[in-house]
């Protein structure tokens, strides 16, 4: 048996292993799992995100990478909003954890909820809609939220560490990363095109790409050159506070267009440009970029998907007062 053909059979059964030990938590969830309990939760969490979102637009991509960096670590339990105590350095304080911003927005729909509802409604399932909402509210698609999630009460920044997937990753790193989560190859191309909102620091995934990517003053061979040219004006060594488009000329819109640029080798970060590398996501990418686009159609069910992972469910875990908050 080849490599790629190992490869392959490694993926498919680490998926189907965490596909089955997840089943059984998200076969608790469903859409309107409030409509008895708080009629009116899913309206309350739309109207004040909207507040948020009206003043500033650039709080949705920061809250559908939250919402991706909760799922990812320790399943979608709402376990990134909790704050570090003297005994304890909590997700949110993790290295890659750093830059995530919209907390406000969460703590505000968490008031406004517990007001209508106190004791309900739980975190996990407020920052899953709230993402879903904040794309909505920018032209992005929307899609339907099963929920019925209950809070985690671990949240550990070496738990971030040991399993956020990186902007230094290969394809072989972030296809591992998404297996062990459950999701498919395609997931993995179809959730990258969320980077068709936002921004990002330049220091350490754009710096270390274009000006030290082997340790040897070198820059990531794979970047277009013209387009590292572009970078290098915008993000100079050690340049720890200027900030660059993840998708240029379209961060503000969620659309193809990243899939336009990964294809010219203008992905902002080695886990885009990576996508080239593999035939199956190489061949989303090219599909994106054609009249028979399908990702905006795609990215609903991909985020359902992703916000099934390592759910708590029934009586598992709690249903938190405040989200930063172990009761």
């Amino acid at each position: 048996m080849t490599s790629p053909e190992l490869l392959s059979l490694i993926f498919f059964h680490l998926t189907l292993v965490f596909f089955v030990l997840d089943l059984a938590n998200a076969q608790g969830l469903k859409v309107g799992f409030y409509q008895q309990t708080c009629p009116s939760a899913e309206a309350i969490i739309k109207n004040t995100t909207a507040q948020y979102i009206s003043r500033a637009p650039s709080l949705a991509p920061a809250l559908l990478r939250m919402h991706f960096h909760d799922c990812f670590v320790n399943g979608c339990d709402g376990s990134v909003l909790i704050n570090s105590t003297k005994n304890n350095v909590a997700e949110k304080d993790s290295a890659p954890d750093l830059s995530l911003r919209g907390f406000q927005v969460i703590d505000g729909v968490k008031i406004a909820v517990e007001k209508e509802c106190p004791g309900v409604v739980s975190c996990a399932d407020i920052l899953a809609l709230v993402a879903r909402d904040a794309v909505s509210m920018i032209k992005g698609p929307f899609w339907p939220v099963p929920t019925g999630r209950r809070d985690g009460r671990v949240s550990t920044a070496q738990n971030a560490l040991n399993n956020l997937p990186s902007p230094f990753s290969n394809i072989t790193q972030l296809q591992a990363s998404f297996a062990s989560k459950g999701l498919s190859v395609k997931d993995l191309a179809v959730l990258s095109g969320a980077h068709t909102i936002g921004i990002s620091h330049c220091f350490p995934a754009v710096t270390i790409r274009l000006y030290n990517f082997t340790g040897k003053g070198d820059t990531d061979p794979t970047i277009d050159p013209n387009y590292a040219a572009v970078l290098k004006k915008i993000c100079k060594p050690g340049d720890l506070t200027t900030l660059v488009e993840m998708d240029p000329g379209s961060r503000k819109t969620f659309d193809t267009h990243y899939y336009s640029i990964v294809s010219k080798r203008r992905g902002l970060f080695q886990s885009d440009g990576a996508l080239l590398s593999d035939s199956e996501t190489k061949a989303y990418v090219l599909s994106q970029i054609s009249s028979g686009s399908t990702f905006l159609k795609d990215f609903g069910p991909a985020m359902v998907k992703m916000g099934k992972i390592g759910v708590l469910t029934g009586k598992s875990g709690e249903i938190r007062k405040r989200c930063a908050f172990i009761n």
